[in-house]
């Protein structure tokens, strides 16, 4: 009789795991049923902001493999609109609920993929009948947004709460869809995910691009008319919002796994041990956003929702199930983003993470351009380096800039994984013409100013 996978979640790690399970165990030998209960499998959650922006135009362009494909060529029994509302690990259960045709179904498993993702944070005041108030997490979240924006009467003035990543994303996608935008951000600069200094950057950008930042400013509820939103209360002043896009960040979706008693780590996520095991819990994986990782520079847990980790952690699963061996190396939180034509970088710890660590450390800000100063296009950037005292291994990386700097990050991401010293760095054979970089590379300098840094501090 085969061995039953169930798999807890359709996105990049749920279904990476089926699929690399397949890979080592064909149908007679391991039966594969996955639950989603959105209406797709193996889609781009990054890409969303840009099919509403408009700029990707179909959102089947957004999915890497639809529902068919797994079950034509890959034996997966996907069962969409399905949630999973119970583990029962004595029995070695799942109860799902059938979210279109009603029932519920119970299904064994000898093995269980739990990929659940994350969920949007949403604050007391977002939970309401009012219309017009978008998470964005899923395929289905942005099409519930793009549906309203393309609707009439055309919303003319959003408000996105959050200025993370996925705020600050969703406000340039609506910015390009022509309508005024409005970012309110709790603290005093948007793109937490940098050091202040950086984010101050970013701020002035965003304002230059024509958006309104407002900072140090809460959002404490909702105004109405004809059961729409019409503004969106604060701490000050209402701000008038025809559409409220919500960018607060996303929390891990641990709700099943607390109920089943699966272990949960100081960062609220799931534990698992270096081959994505659920510890402690026989034939228990877990992978993706809803897990916590180890970060490499830090030592510590941490939750960290990236898709790059979900497809990783979900390949690794997978190998495993199948009777491989694989595993997960863990994390420096390595990310980049634009808004507009400016670029965001980050990888490894900012100053306030290595504090909390433990470091002592120096950073720098290199100001630097894009290509030769002399060459057409050339465009200011800012590279930080944070390194530790005495040693002068790299901690942290940070880059802000115009065109082609966001992925300079992957060369210091590469230094930082293999523990390199700014010194070390210093020496780096990077590529070089005009067209690509100054004779010195932004990356080379401020890696030569972050060692005369220590040297000061030495001295």
């Amino acid at each position: 009789m085969a061995r039953r996978l169930i798999v807890i979640g359709g996105d990049a790690a749920g279904m990476t795991a089926a699929s690399q399970a397949r890979r080592r165990r064909g149908p007679d030998e391991l039966e594969i049923v996955a639950f989603e209960r959105g209406h797709y499998t193996s889609y781009s959650a990054c890409g969303i902001p840009y099919w509403i922006s408009s700029v990707v135009s179909d959102p089947e362009q957004l999915i890497a493999r639809d529902p068919e494909t797994f079950r034509r060529q890959f034996h997966v029994d996907v069962r969409l609109r399905h949630e999973v509302t119970a583990i029962d690990l004595d029995r070695r259960e799942v109860v799902a609920r059938d979210l279109e045709g009603g029932g519920e179904v119970r299904e064994r498993f000898d093995s269980l993929m739990y990929a659940t993702g994350a969920t949007p944070i949403k604050p007391d005041w977002a939970r309401t009948d009012v219309r017009g108030v978008f998470g964005v997490q899923t395929l289905d979240d942005g099409a519930a947004l793009r549906e309203w924006l393309d609707a009439a009467p055309k919303p003319r003035s959003a408000v996105v709460v959050g200025g993370g990543y996925i705020g600050v994303e969703m406000a340039e996608a609506i910015l390009r869809r022509g309508l005024s935008v409005t970012l309110i951000e709790r603290a005093e600069q948007p793109m937490s995910t940098v050091d202040a200094d950086m984010a101050e950057l970013v701020s002035d950008a965003m304002h230059s691009l024509g958006m309104q930042i407002r900072t140090g400013l809460s959002v404490t509820g909702l105004e109405e008319r004809d059961g729409r939103v019409s503004a969106v209360v604060t701490t000050e002043e209402p701000v008038p919002a025809d559409v409220v896009v919500l960018g607060l960040g996303v929390r891990p979706n641990v709700g099943l796994a607390e109920a089943a008693g699966l272990p949960i780590g100081p960062s609220g996520a799931i534990r698992t041990d270096r081959r994505m095991r659920v510890p402690g819990v026989e034939g228990v994986w877990a992978a993706g956003d809803c897990v916590e990782s180890l970060h490499r520079v830090s030592g510590m847990p941490v939750h960290i929702p990236l898709g790059t980790y979900a497809n990783k952690q979900g390949r690794v699963a997978g190998i495993n199930i199948g009777g491989g061996y694989a595993t997960f190396p863990g994390v420096i939180g390595t990310s980049v983003t634009k808004v507009c034509d400016l670029e965001v970088g980050r990888t490894g710890l900012r100053e306030r993470d290595a504090v909390a660590s433990g470091f002592e450390f120096v950073s720098v800000i290199a100001q630097s351009t894009s290509r030769a100063g002399y060459f057409p296009g050339s465009r200011p950037m800012a590279v930080k380096l944070i390194a530790e005292k005495p040693s002068g291994r790299l901690l942290g990386a940070q880059i802000v800039g115009w065109s082609e700097a966001a992925k300079r990050i992957d060369a210091l991401a590469v230094a930082l994984w293999n523990e390199m010293t700014v010194d070390d760095m210093t020496a780096l054979d990077l590529g070089y013409a005009p067209p690509f970089s100054p004779v010195w590379d932004p990356v080379l300098i401020a890696a030569r100013k972050a060692v005369d840094a220590l040297g000061a501090s030495s001295g």
